[in-house]
Formats: C-alpha cells, structure tokens, sequence
C-alpha cells in the first residue's frame, strides 16, 4: 500500500537518499545490489528514497528498467520508506510510466527535469497538470536545468497533487520569491545537497536531498537536525566536512571540459568505499581513472575522519 500524500509530504521534510544503479561488467543491473543497498540506507535511519532519479543514471535506463529497479526498490523497503520514482519525456510516455509505478507502489512520481530542447512555462505547467490527471499518487517536479520565473514557480505549487518542488537552482534569491509567492501547503526540498543546506533552508526549504549522505547517511541526518534546532554553528561545519568531496564530483575528469562529468562514479566509489556496492557506469557517463579513484579515498578518507569528530 502506497502512502498518503500527506505521509509523503512529512517524509519530504528530511533527508532524501538518491539510490545509484550498479551495474555489472556487462553493464546489465545488478537489482539484488540496489535492494542490499536500499536496505542498509535505511537500516542507518533513511526513509525517503529517490528511485530511477537522475544519480540513478535514469537516461540511461529504458523505460522497463525504470520500472524494474524501482519495483526492487519497493520491495526491499517497509512499508513506512517512502519511495519517490523518476519520470520524464513526453506526456504519452511520462504517463505509460507512471501508471507502471502505480502498479508497483511507488509513493510518489518524481518529474524529471524537462529534456525538451524549447519550453513555454504555461505549456510546462499543462504538461504537469496533465500528469496529475493520471494518478492519485502525489507528484513532486524537479526544477534544473532551465531558468523558469519566480511566478512559474509559484504558479506550480497550485496545481493539484503536487506536493512538493524538488529545487535545484543555484538562485536563492528566486527560490526565496518563490516560496513567498506559492502555495504554503507545498514541501520545498534543496535538490543541491549539503552544500546548498544551510543557505536555502534560511528561505524556506524543509529538505534536502542527499550528496555525501548518499553513502554516509550520518551526515544528512546530523545536519538535518541541526537545521530543524536553528543550530547554525553546527550546521555550517557539518556542511564544510561535505565540501571537499562535493567538490570533487563537481569536476570535469580527464579530457573533458564538462562540469559534473564524475559525479555519478564518485559517488559509486564513495558507496564501495563506505562498504555498499558502487558498480559500473553506463555511457555517456566514464568510470574513474586510477587517479580519481586515489583521490576519492583520500578525500573519502578524511571525511570518514571528520565524521568520527562531530558525529557520536
């Protein structure tokens, strides 16, 4: 049984875990890995989980595989683990994808950020509405990657069944209009991790999604609650201790000049060296080179030392 949207919109106001696909040498998913993971994410105390999102290689996923690891994600979870599923492209197949989630238990429809290479915003907002139509299931958009208005913005969190605006712009001052301007019964959520947490919590936000959290949950759930006790001392170190390797996904890799390009593997490598299963990545995404790989120990590894100083 799926939760009620006003459990998902609680849940919302957390730490939500971004759940990465393994894949094996063949490149093919590895689901009793992503079920092991699941499981010890929240065994650690995490209940909000983004499944087929886009650190889950979504566009590198077909529509049945979406369907497959998010319904091995449902059924490696109680049933009090809300799970959040990716959706995106076009209507007719957005709604195929949702209706196959219904069917699994998924909680809530994650909206992918829109691929579309022209948009209107009145004609995104239609695009939303109509998605709404097809399922009870809340639905929580993900703004990034485009530069909607403040107004849009607003004017998204008075559609029906949205519950919640996954925010990943780095504009504080227009998600704070944003947040004035909108609807107050709808969940705002930093979709840029820790190092976005204290700042967009000061305009209003009430979660955030999880970067180094994805392999260490410790360090969302600490920062969480020193957030929620208005303990900014605290938050702000807690974040600082994420940075080095936040920063580090942040780069471009070798013979590339895309920001972000090793964001994915770095992750998969912070999970393997946390003790849960990393995997291959699916092109256009490369693995690691051998360097990168060093360097993510070694910053892993003062990272774990940071976490033994301020987590008991």
């Amino acid at each position: 049984m799926s939760l009620p949207a006003a459990q998902v919109k609680e849940q919302l106001r957390g730490v939500a875990v971004g759940l990465l696909t393994p894949f094996d040498e063949a490149l093919e998913i590895e689901h009793r890995k992503i079920a092991e993971n699941a499981q010890s994410l929240y065994d650690d105390g995490m209940r909000t989980f983004l499944a087929a999102a886009n650190i889950s290689e979504y566009h590198s996923l077909s529509q049945q595989e979406r369907v497959d690891s998010v319904e091995t994600i449902v059924d490696a979870l109680p049933s009090d683990a809300c799970v959040l599923a990716g959706v995106g492209g076009s209507t007719a197949g957005a709604r195929e994808l949702i209706e196959a989630y219904d069917r699994i238990g998924a909680d809530a429809m994650m909206i992918m950020p829109p691929d579309h290479t022209y948009l209107h915003e009145r004609g995104l907002l239609e695009y939303y509405r109509s998605l709404s139509s097809a399922t009870d299931a809340p639905l929580v958009p993900y703004v990034r990657g485009f530069d909607p208005s403040a107004e849009y913005l607003a004017d998204l969190t008075r559609i029906d069944g949205i519950v919640g605006i996954k925010y990943a712009l780095k504009d504080s001052v227009k998600l704070g209009e944003a947040i004035q301007a909108g609807d107050d019964d709808v969940v705002w959520v930093n979709g840029l991790a820790e190092p976005y947490a204290v700042a967009y919590w000061a305009e209003g936000v009430e979660g955030f999604t999880a970067g180094v959290s994805n392999f260490r949950p410790e360090v969302g759930q600490e920062l969480f609650q020193a957030l929620s006790e208005e303990n900014w001392e605290r938050a702000r170190t807690i974040r600082d201790v994420c940075l080095p390797y936040q920063r580090f996904r942040d780069e471009t890799g070798q013979n590339n000049t895309l920001g972000g390009a090793i964001s994915v593997p770095a992750v998969k490598k912070g999970l393997e060296l946390a003790g849960l299963h990393g995997g291959n990545v699916r092109e256009p995404i490369r693995p690691l080179t051998e360097d990168e790989a060093a360097r993510a120990e070694e910053i892993y590894n003062k990272l774990d030392d940071d976490i033994d100083r301020l987590v008991s």
